[in-house]
């Protein structure tokens, strides 16, 4: 057991109607370890009563400057905080924060904070889309803040749009990225990245068909790392039983030809392409109309295959745009002549891309694990080597060779 002390968040709540959901993210934070205080607004407690956050957190809630005034705590808590998560960020909060207003505890702390800053933003379609809030968020951004972009749903009354608070598991995921990289910078703000996840299905019939163990988790982690780190991420999903994340396009497809046209017209103006989907090599040369019966006699049919396009080849050879970057995935085993990583090198010269992550499955690896291990092999050469971890420590690390192949055009 590790010796060293558990990091410290400060999770702001806002008054908005989705201040509930912040009591789910606040146990997300202390059973993954976290030492968290809540600082909610006045307005917040309206929505969630102070012995909720105290009993949840075990630390005490304040919502003003004046209590424990010896501790100076509107000016201690920023300054000592790892990470500070505002969920739900109303209009109002994002606009004192945009203009350096301090006039309760939150916003004090978000003042002096020198730690990476989070907001969640949570509000009504209209005041997201008011050209106020769009400029609070643009100067908020510009000094290295990370909001998230608000999911698309249901929101108080009749009303449905732009402006419901985030997933607690996606604002969970984000933060626990943020803390892990030590930075909530936006590196990759101004970019256009595309993400394939998840495997390809290929029918044989209406009830079966030809398809891999992928569970789209490596993809879905690139995705969200990218739009934590501010891209504006489109993620094609095959067959993936994952959740929609928040804060990007998601296009679901089914097949390997689906994929393909997918990521080809998604990928025209990308600045990068990462195509963590495990597509099929072969296909049926023809799909059954009707469920494949039994054969009396025992035999079993003979099922003719015919190759799959090679969406990774072809997306590296027809560049939408100078500089784009394409990165892939092998999931290798080996084989009686060569060793995973001499298939990789095989395997990138081949495909064209300028990045190829190479990981070793089995015992727990790449396909429906949690964590994932690799070494991303280079185009220019380069090998870095990424030891066994999670899904979202291989995609920051991925999204780092990204920008720097981006910064060096």
């Amino acid at each position: 057991m590790s010796d060293s002390p558990a990091r410290r968040v400060i999770l702001g709540v806002g008054g908005g109607i989705a201040a509930y959901k912040a009591a789910e993210l606040l146990r997300r934070f202390t059973e993954s370890g976290l030492d968290v205080r809540v600082v909610p607004t006045a307005s917040a407690l309206k929505f969630v009563g102070e012995p909720t956050w105290a009993a949840l957190s075990g630390q005490p809630v304040h919502t003003d400057v004046w209590s424990d005034v010896h501790e100076v705590p509107h000016v201690r808590l920023g300054r000592h905080a790892d990470l500070v998560v505002v969920a739900p960020a109303t209009a109002d909060l994002l606009a004192k924060a945009a203009h350096g207003q301090a006039d309760d505890l939150l916003t004090s702390t978000l003042l002096t904070a020198t730690c990476p800053v989070v907001y969640a933003p949570a509000m009504h379609t209209e005041m997201w889309l008011h050209p106020a809030t769009v400029d609070n968020v643009a100067t908020l951004r510009s000094r290295g803040a990370l909001v998230i972009e608000p999911a698309v749903g249901r929101l108080t009354g009749a009303d449905t749009g732009p402006g419901r608070l985030p997933d607690p598991d996606d604002i969970a995921a984000i933060a626990f990225a943020t803390l892990a990289r030590g930075s909530a910078a936006a590196d990759l703000t101004g970019l256009r990245v595309v993400v394939s996840a998840g495997g390809t299905r290929e029918p044989l019939d209406p009830v079966r068909f030809l398809g891999n163990r992928s569970s789209g988790r490596q993809g879905y982690a690139l995705a969200r790392t990218a739009a934590a780190r501010g891209a504006t991420v489109t993620l094609v999903a095959a067959n993936s039983q994952l959740p929609d994340p928040t804060g990007m396009t998601v296009l679901r497809v089914g097949t390997t030809a689906e994929l393909r046209d997918a990521m080809i017209a998604e990928s025209r103006d990308a600045d990068a392409i990462v195509m963590a989907a495990a597509p099929a090599d072969f296909r049926p040369a023809s799909s059954s109309s009707y469920k494949i019966k039994k054969a009396d006699d025992g035999s079993a049919p003979t099922i003719a295959l015919e190759q799959n396009p090679d969406i990774l080849k072809q997306l590296s050879a027809e560049r939408g745009k100078p500089g784009q970057v394409v990165v892939g995935f092998a999931a290798e085993t080996g084989d009686a002549s060569r060793t995973v990583l001499e298939l990789g090198r095989a395997k990138l010269a081949r495909k064209g891309c300028d990045l190829l992550a190479v990981n070793y499955v089995g015992e727990g690896g790449a396909f429906e694990g949690t964590e994932n291990a690799a070494i991303v092999l280079g185009a220019d050469g380069s090998s870095t080597d990424v030891p066994r971890g999670s899904k979202e420590r291989l995609a920051n690390v991925l999204w780092d060779l990204v920008l720097e192949r981006i910064k060096r055009d």
